[in-house]
């Protein structure tokens, strides 16, 4: 999908969809803009319902100050006028209430940007504008001096978060990306201590480059492709909508039974993926004309080195990657079912998963199908599709009971000869 071709009022409506049954703004919260290139700002309704609009409930202010709609604009117009009259490098501005980010507002306070790397190179520095009434003049002053400043992406005192950007949906990339990390600090400081990456780390994440791989020309498709194609895509959308991924993090690969295997795309929105968009690696080359995840040859590496494992996913589930940004240990011995699925997690340091792909892949085993790259990822891996798909779904949720458990008391783990019965009852390997 080229959503740039996309008339203003359908990305407005797509991004304020997205924005809505994600969980990061309310029916009434929340506005998205467009400038488009005659100067007309397209703008959400005020009053409307955000969880069904429509390209027709949406509102042209022309340059001249000519309202054409149905409805009243969005009643803070202001302080996206006060923004595009700053920074004329900004064409799209969205504002929302999402709880995380609201939590830092409300206590005004920033959030830590530098918990893992992508959201240090996606969204910046941000800035913190002082407390202004909805919808006025002031309000609209206030944010604009902190575009003026340079930042694109400022926290307001006791209300909310806006971005600027040059596209609706590098504002969104920007905006799912700072929630998602602020519920990742909110979780993680339940846990303890909270980790941060330096200038050297945040440099070294920088390494993390597209493979250098020869391509190859497609010679047509095979039933079994055709099927893992079909089945990854279901479950990379079925990803996203649980929140396990964002719209450009999270990796699959399922191999194939002749060795080869297909990866996702490197930089495309997760939600919108479809079959054709998948990249065949094989025998150390990938398909022309596309981009394979950052991460294909640590998928290549694993693969050699485990004959069982058929799928592996790389993702950053915000209750998991709490464990992944402090040194509280992740002890999967919980209840049976998280043992079962998730065995011995271990975590390995900052850039060993792109700096030192063989020592990675030498860690997984039947006995070590998760590990946690500290303050990076999460590398899950499975027998097949579904099998990594369950990991992760369970990683995610014994992280999220044992964070919720942190109110309630001390955890008991299960214990070592509970766990030796389940060897047993389970037929696990050691």
């Amino acid at each position: 999908m080229n959503f740039e071709l996309l008339h203003p009022a359908d990305q407005l409506v797509m991004i304020m969809d997205r924005i809505y049954n994600y969980g990061m703004t309310t029916t009434s919260g929340g506005n998205l803009s467009i400038m488009d290139e005659q100067g007309d700002l397209w703008i959400t309704p005020g009053g409307v319902d955000k969880g069904s609009l429509t390209r027709d409930d949406m509102v042209c202010v022309k340059n001249d100050g000519t309202i054409i709609g149905k409805h009243k604009p969005s009643s803070e117009l202001p302080f996206h006028q006060s923004v595009y009259r700053r920074r004329s490098d900004i064409k799209s501005v969205l504002h929302a209430h999402p709880s995380a980010l609201v939590a830092f507002s409300i206590v005004r306070r920033l959030p830590d940007v530098r918990l893992i790397p992508n959201v240090n190179l996606i969204c910046g520095k941000i800035a913190m504008a002082p407390y202004g009434l909805p919808g006025s003049d002031d309000l609209g002053e206030k944010i604009a001096k902190k575009f003026d400043e340079g930042y694109s992406t400022v926290l307001l005192e006791n209300h909310g978060v806006v971005i600027g950007s040059k596209s609706l949906f590098d504002a969104f990339m920007a905006f799912e990306t700072l929630e998602f990390s602020a519920r990742i600090e909110l979780h993680a400081i339940a846990l303890g201590n909270v980790r941060t990456l330096d200038d050297r780390l945040i440099n070294i994440s920088r390494m993390k480059n597209t493979p250098e791989m020869p391509t190859f020309k497609s010679q047509g498709h095979t039933s079994e492709e055709k099927a893992a194609r079909r089945d990854m895509i279901k479950l990379i959308h079925r990803s996203y909508e649980q929140s396990l991924f964002t719209s450009t993090q999270g990796t699959y690969s399922v191999r194939l039974s002749d060795n080869s295997f297909l990866i996702t795309p490197y930089g495309m929105d997760r939600k919108y993926l479809a079959a054709e968009d998948l990249v065949l690696v094989k025998d150390g080359a990938h398909e022309e004309g596309k981009t394979p995840s950052r991460s294909a040859l640590l998928h290549d590496k694993i693969y050699n080195r485990n004959e069982e494992i058929n799928s592996i996913l790389i993702a950053h589930p915000p209750y998991t990657m709490a464990f992944a940004v402090t040194d509280e240990p992740f002890d999967s011995r919980t209840i049976p079912e998280s043992y079962i699925m998730l065995r011995n997690i271990e975590k390995i340091p900052f850039g060993a998963s792109f700096m030192q792909p063989d020592m990675t892949a030498d860690i997984i085993s039947h006995k070590t199908p998760v590990i946690l790259c500290e303050n990076d990822c999460v590398i899950v891996t499975g027998q097949n599709l579904l099998n990594a798909f369950d990991r992760l779904e369970v990683a995610e949720y014994s992280a999220h009971a044992i964070i919720a458990s942190k109110r309630l008391g001390s955890i008991v783990q299960i214990s070592d000869q509970e766990v030796a019965d389940i060897h047993v009852a389970f037929n696990l390997a050691e």
